[in-house]
């Protein structure tokens, strides 16, 4: 039956609006989803910033909370292949370790890991200001040195003048002539030497460079017999009569860093002394005759000696 006012039958009426209520329903889930997603960003946003308050408040747990972050991942993580020595690991010597790690030591033994970490402090803060290095890296470097040093017996504060003249603590630098890295070593003459770290590429790795340079050094030391000839010979003159003055800037260096060392007080800029002007002289250069002495005066005469 029709009905008089619609002009439509029952069914075909609730046929004909059934789309747009369903299209209304979709409408209005949608919405919620919507509203549902709002309410839970802004739930999530306003923890953030509580945290994030909390936080800034407790220092303490901030730092807990990163560390636990930072050592999960390298505790689960397997141990990667590497030529050479990780880095973290230079952190761990015996020479920075407290005390409390090492309850077997005698109390000879305590002071004297006592005074190591105190050289190690100083000596660290002052090439960290002297050569422009963050305190990071230096600390790294100069940790480095002692390790290799007390592993091939040699004075760590000798790798570090070293270090210091040749590269000015710049591990990637590179002269003309092929030397490379913080000790400025010859990767292409000493490459036997690095293949237990991975191959000349490992010259520019820190580590790398600092324990072949430092086998070089001693290496030359001991065959000089002396530090002075071992530096001459490190600098590639030692067929020559003179070094040019490399092995006075290294020792001048080195007396600095014992001095830092020992506790004193030694300025971070020292101006260099100016070298004095060489004289050359060629086949061609002709002698200059010197100056005649001046004359004497003649002699006034009494008579004109009143006008």
């Amino acid at each position: 039956m029709i009905n008089r006012f619609t002009g439509l039958a029952p069914a075909a009426r609730l046929l004909a609006i059934g789309p747009a209520a369903r299209l209304g329903a979709q409408r209005i889930t949608l919405r919620s989803v919507f509203t549902t997603a709002q309410h839970a960003l802004t739930i999530f946003g306003v923890t953030a910033i509580v945290t994030l308050a909390v936080l800034y408040a407790r220092p303490d747990l901030a730092r807990a909370l990163s560390q636990s972050f930072v050592q999960e991942p390298v505790a689960t993580m397997p141990p990667a292949v590497v030529s050479a020595p990780p880095l973290h690991e230079l952190m761990e010597a015996p020479a920075v370790q407290t005390v409390a790690d090492n309850k077997a030591l005698s109390a000879a033994d305590e002071k004297a890991l006592l005074g190591t970490r105190k050289q190690q402090q100083w000596v660290t803060d002052w090439l960290s200001k002297r050569y422009r290095v963050a305190g990071d890296a230096a600390n790294m470097l100069v940790s480095t040195a002692y390790i290799t040093a007390r592993e091939i017996k040699i004075d760590p504060l000798l790798i570090l003048a070293v270090m210091a003249i040749e590269s000015r603590f710049n591990p990637f630098a590179e002269s003309p002539v092929g030397a490379q890295g913080l000790m400025q070593v010859m990767s292409k003459v000493h490459h036997d030497k690095f293949q237990e770290l991975g191959g000349v590429q490992a010259a520019l790795n820190p580590v790398a460079n600092i324990r072949v340079g430092s086998l070089i050094l001693k290496d030359y030391v001991t065959r000089g017999g002396s530090v002075e000839a071992g530096l001459k010979s490190y600098v590639g003159a030692g067929a020559f009569e003179t070094d040019d003055g490399y092995g006075s800037r290294v020792l001048a260096e080195y007396n600095r860093l014992k001095q830092v060392s020992a506790g004193k007080k030694v300025p971070t800029f020292t101006r260099p002394a100016a070298p004095a002007a060489p004289v050359t002289v060629t086949a061609s250069a002709k002698p200059v005759a010197e100056p005649e002495p001046p004359k004497p005066e003649a002699p006034v005469e009494p008579e004109l000696a009143g006008l």
